[in-house]
């Protein structure tokens, strides 16, 4: 039996010839998705995270994790009716008479009738989530209802402590004053992180959309991966393929390292403090997220978080970042014009000096 050999130079050029075609999809060349010199997906870019979806799922859904075309125009409509109906309602001219004393209960716009911010701060977004071509009833898929599971009594604890001053009845009076403990408005340290201007309003980790200042911008190099929020100007440095931090150093936003799963970056953060940016959560707060570019650009956020001390369960949603490569993401300059809980504190103290004192007498004639 004979066998025949091919000839050394014929092999090696076939396998140069099989290697240069392979080598495009090898590199993720013709997916367009721009890449580091490391072939790695480049997630570099500024993105705008604000949706008309909600966080968590309307009852009406039920566990429906998807929402028809005309359902998704018809949220996107009545959002914008109702902001346009607060921007029709707003007497901007003429002379205006002095808002209810402790204000109208009307919280919807974050002033509750008494002048906080009008509609020309507030951009929550105008589109409705859609994800692998479908419309989302909720950020939230898990649990299945789409809504954050049941806090535990040390959650909800936290949430009210922290809160105490949003939730304080309004009744234009030091009627804190009537119960034994702290009150709501004690010093600064008793505000709600927010108005200390000390993390923003929608987490981070998780990223969650708000009511405005929904632009991010992502910064990407070998080792790092550079997250800017917009809200507040929080700033998360996440080192790639390094190891966490000592539990004993704990961070606000807390310690983020990433690794690649394929083409999509993996963030682990744990070691918070005791107060996050996501309401109720804590130091045994860990969350898990997943960035992934997209063809036309957006990026697919995913996350998962877990805290046993807050939630009875873990919970985990994802939504799309639009890519917007023609905008910034400018200055919040949050605590350098924080004039309101200057105020906020002064006038709890008035009003504290006028609780006491005993009706003025007037002159009977």
């Amino acid at each position: 039996m004979r066998q025949s050999f091919r000839p050394l130079s014929t092999v090696l050029c076939i396998s140069c010839a099989v290697l240069l075609l392979a080598l495009p999809a090898l590199a993720g060349e013709d997916d367009g998705i721009p890449r580091m010199p490391n072939g790695k997906p480049d997630l570099s870019g500024t993105y705008d995270a604000g949706t008309v979806t909600p966080v968590d799922r309307p009852p009406q859904f039920g566990n429906n994790l998807y929402m028809t075309p005309e359902e998704a125009k018809a949220l996107e409509e009545e959002t914008a009716r109702m902001w346009r109906e607060a921007d029709e309602n707003k007497n901007a001219e003429g002379p205006r008479e002095a808002p209810v004393a402790g204000g109208d209960g009307d919280n919807r716009f974050g002033g509750g009738g008494v002048g906080g911010y009008n509609t020309f701060w507030i951009d929550p977004g105008s589109e409705a989530v859609m994800v692998d071509g479908k419309f989302r009833t909720s950020i939230i898929y898990e649990p299945e209802n789409g809504r954050r599971p049941p806090m535990t009594p040390a959650g909800m604890k936290k949430v009210m402590t922290n809160f105490a001053s949003f939730i304080h009845d309004n009744d234009g009076t030091a009627s804190w004053l009537d119960h034994d403990g702290p009150g709501p408005f004690d010093g600064p340290e008793s505000l709600a992180l927010a108005e200390r201007c000390l993390l923003g309003f929608s987490g981070g980790p998780p990223m969650l959309p708000s009511l405005y200042n929904n632009y991010l911008r992502v910064v990407q190099t070998d080792t790092h991966v550079m997250i800017m929020s917009e809200m507040v100007h929080d700033v998360r440095a996440v080192r790639i393929d390094d190891d966490h931090d000592p539990s004993d150093i704990k961070k606000w936003l807390g310690d983020g390292i990433a690794h690649w799963d394929g083409d999509t970056l993996v963030v682990e953060t744990r070691n918070f403090r005791d107060e996050t940016g996501l309401p109720g959560g804590g130091e045994t707060m860990f969350v898990e997220e997943r960035f992934t570019r997209l063809e036309n650009g957006d990026l697919l956020y995913h996350f998962r978080v877990e805290d046993p001390s807050a939630w009875t369960a873990p919970w985990a949603g994802e939504y799309t970042w639009t890519s917007r490569p023609d905008s910034k993401v400018y200055e919040y300059a949050c605590h350098e014009g924080n004039y309101a809980m200057g105020n906020v504190l002064r006038g709890a103290r008035l009003l504290e000096s006028e609780y006491d004192e005993p009706p003025k007498k007037t002159d009977s004639k």
